[in-house]
């Protein structure tokens, strides 16, 4: 049976009789580049779809920012959404963007360096897509938060909002902000939504 993805709502979820391996599901990531492919904490497939030329614009432009502050304020390193980490709970997420401390990656063996590192970046943002659904990605938040991340943003341009999570906070919820300043880990990081939102 021949099944197009663009008739199937994603994400969608691949239960197999035994979870994915870290390396089996890089092998599987590779060929199938224009897939986002991710493992729960059950060990199923999470297969969701790649983003627009728009959403793969703004996603630029969030890693721009990201990275220029990272490498003026020099204390760690950034990852995009090709970048995989390996959580506590088992499962492996990607991020749109991600900011993971020096201390942090040092502890990474060179091996984990090149695959979904057993790692859990400080700060995390996500960007909904045109095909994101939002409880999706609520769930996704707090499961970064959940798992060790200091601080995590979602970024929606359909509402042009912006939800700050913490732990052992509420959500906070900003609509149209200008910016938005980093905190914690990021503090001095500062993204100007402008560029997000045009």
């Amino acid at each position: 049976m021949n099944i197009e993805l663009a008739e199937l709502e994603l994400p969608i979820w691949i239960r197999r009789d035994r979870p994915i391996t870290d390396d089996e599901l890089m092998r599987l990531s590779a060929e199938n580049e224009l897939l986002r492919l991710e493992r729960d904490a059950n060990g199923e497939l999470i297969v969701m779809s790649p983003t627009g030329l728009e959403g793969s614009s703004q996603n630029s432009e969030i890693n721009t920012d990201l990275t220029n502050w990272a490498r003026q304020d020099g204390r760690g390193k950034v990852f995009d959404s090709g970048g995989g980490f390996t959580l506590p709970d088992g499962s492996m997420r990607i991020p749109d963007a991600a900011w993971l401390s020096w201390q942090r990656w040092n502890t990474l063996p060179r091996s984990e360096q090149k695959k979904f590192g057993r790692v859990v970046p400080e700060f995390v943002i996500e960007l909904r897509s045109e095909t994101d659904r939002l409880p999706v990605l609520q769930e996704k938040m707090e499961l970064w938060i959940a798992n060790g991340v200091e601080v995590a943003w979602l970024i929606d341009p359909q509402e042009k909002s912006v939800t700050i999570y913490r732990p052992n906070q509420q959500p906070e919820h900003h609509v149209h902000p200008t910016s938005v300043q980093g905190d914690g880990p990021i503090v001095g990081f500062e993204l100007v939504m402008s560029r997000i939102w045009e």
